[in-house]
This record gives structure tokens, C-alpha cells and sequence, in this order.
């Protein structure tokens, strides 16, 4: 670790130019983004090197490559550096009208439904803001946030540790799913239920899930014929099959008009589910986040 001496040497645009150097991988290029010279950029380096007391970039006839300690160093000089970027970017109030900001969403398919009216108010109140949406599973959201690899998580939270805050987006109910015309639709049972061949959306490949718990709890049990990783893939396959599944009923209403597919109560007790947006309370010093969540909360 750097002690107080070490500090007190350290200049915050030397991480800079780690970071430029780490993307370009190449001393010119990197010296030309930030309108240095060769020379200058090398001397910099020349620094961080001693510093760090690693040679950090390895010369090739092609430019530079970093060592392992490099490779070590960049995510977490990453996240220094967007964590003071945040900070500085608290300093002026944030106006969506103007902003060109690029915010970063985690979700899976299955609860998008806030897409189609958070993107009518961003183009109506912040029409240079642009979103990213990354594929999320539940098992990494908050290591996604904590690393800000996410600006917000948004999905069926239960529990969470006190450093995030969560912000209510909708109720979710779970429906069983088929082609319409199915046969399950015209006698929705539980026996019925376990009679049928199951697709079921699981994004780790895993056999079985919380249905299958509920149902092993009544000593019942169903075949899963077919796991899928997406809800979109699960949709589009009921419409080509005689296989039933568990949607969010929310989602499934969305995309009515586009597949033949029709609904039915599940005939088991899964409860609502709430939709939630969640940030790190950290986080919440940034007003442009702090709109986002704003704007996300009328979307309903």
C-alpha cells in the first residue's frame, strides 16, 4: 500500500495516463487524446513506474503491452478514477436538456417493460442521454453496481445490504404461458399443470427453480422438457411449441401483439413480486442518477 510519502508524490493525472495508455496501447496515440507530447507522455510513465516500482508497459515493434501488475492495477485505478469523475460532475447542476450523458442499465428481458416509457421521456426531456441495458443476473447485480460495471440494477429485490437504496418501480405477477389454442388454457389445474412438457427461463442452465420447489412441497413434481437462458427465446419458442411456461404476466402483455400467446392464473401461490431500481446510496450524490431514478418512478 502507499504510505503518506507515496502520496504526497502521487499526481491524479498520472492515473490518467495509465488509463489512456492501458486503452491505446500505444505511447503517441495515447499522447495525441491527451494533447501531450511522446516525450511527456514517457516521462509520465517514467513516474508511475517508479511509483509503482513496476515497469507497467513492455515495448513491441506495435506499441506497448501491459505487465500482469498492469492488468492488476486497472481496474481498481478504474474505479478511482470514475469515482472522482462522479464527484466532479456533482460540482455543476445536472441539466438533462443538455446533458450527453450515457447511462448504464442491468436487467433481465423479463422485467423491461420500463423501456418503452423511460425512453419517451428521455427523448422528450433529455434527447442527447443515451442508455446502455446489460444483461443481469441476480447472483452478480450488486458486484455489477459496486464495480460500476451498472449505474442502476432493476429487478425483484428482496433483501439488501444497507449501503444501497432501492427505489419501488412496479408489482409483478407470474403467469403460465402457451401458444394460443393450448389445451392447458382450457383447464388450468394444478394436476393439468404437472401433466405438461415445462419450458422453463433459466439464465445459469439450472434444471429446476422456485416452481419446482412449491411443487415438491406438495409432493408434485413437472417435467422441465427445455431450459432456455432469456424470457424473449422462452416467448418466441411457446408460439412454435406445446410447451407452457412461467412468465412475468407484465412482460408477456407487452409482447401480446406481436406472438400468438395467451395466459393463465398459475395454479400455485408465487406471490406478487416488486420491481425495484436499486443504486448504491453512494451513488445518490450524482443528479444525474438521482433524475434517472426519477424519471424511472413515473414510467409505470
Amino acid at each position: 500500500m502507499l504510505n503518506e510519502i507515496d502520496l504526497s508524490r502521487a499526481d491524479l493525472n498520472l492515473l490518467v495516463l495509465f488509463e489512456t495508455v492501458l486503452d491505446e496501447r500505444n505511447v503517441g496515440r495515447a499522447a495525441e487524446r491527451l494533447n501531450l507530447s511522446a516525450s511527456a507522455v514517457s516521462h509520465g510513465l517514467g513516474r508511475l513506474r517508479r511509483l509503482l516500482n513496476d515497469p507497467l508497459f513492455l515495448k513491441t515493434p506495435k506499441g506497448v503491452v501491459p505487465t500482469d501488475r498492469a492488468r492488476e492495477l486497472a481496474a481498481p485505478i478504474g474505479d478511482i478514477l470514475a469515482r472522482v469523475r462522479s464527484v466532479i460532475s456533482t460540482a455543476e447542476p445536472f441539466d438533462p436538456s443538455r446533458s450527453r450523458r450515457r447511462f448504464t442499465i442491468g436487467t433481465a428481458d423479463g422485467f423491461s417493460v420500463f423501456l418503452p416509457p423511460l425512453l419517451h421521456e428521455i427523448a422528450r426531456k433529455a434527447p442527447g442521454a443515451d442508455l446502455v441495458v446489460r444483461h443481469m443476473q441476480m447472483e452478480t447485480a450488486l458486484s455489477d453496481l459496486d464495480g460500476r460495471l451498472i449505474d442502476v440494477a432493476i429487478a425483484p429485490f428482496y433483501e439488501l445490504p444497507a449501503r444501497f437504496a432501492a427505489q419501488m418501480l412496479y408489482e409483478e405477477e407470474f403467469v403460465v404461458a402457451a401458444r394460443s389454442g393450448h389445451s392447458f388454457l382450457k383447464e388450468p389445474t394444478i394436476e393439468n399443470y404437472c401433466r405438461m412438457q415445462h419450458l422453463l427461463v433459466a439464465p445459469r442452465g439450472d434444471p429446476s427453480g422456485v416452481v419446482d420447489e412449491l411443487l415438491a412441497s406438495r409432493g408434485l413434481s413437472r417435467r422441465v422438457a427445455l431450459a432456455v437462458p432469456h424470457f424473449m427465446l422462452a416467448l418466441d419458442l411457446l408460439t412454435k411449441t406445446e410447451l407452457v411456461c412461467v412468465l412475468p404476466k407484465r412482460f408477456v402483455e407487452m409482447h401480446a401483439k406481436r406472438y400468438a400467446v395467451a395466459t393463465a392464473k398459475l395454479p400455485l401461490d408465487l406471490g406478487v413480486s416488486s420491481i425495484k431500481a436499486v443504486v448504491p446510496k453512494a451513488a445518490l450524490m450524482d443528479a444525474g442518477l438521482v433524475w434517472l431514478l426519477d424519471v424511472l418512478g413515473r414510467t409505470d
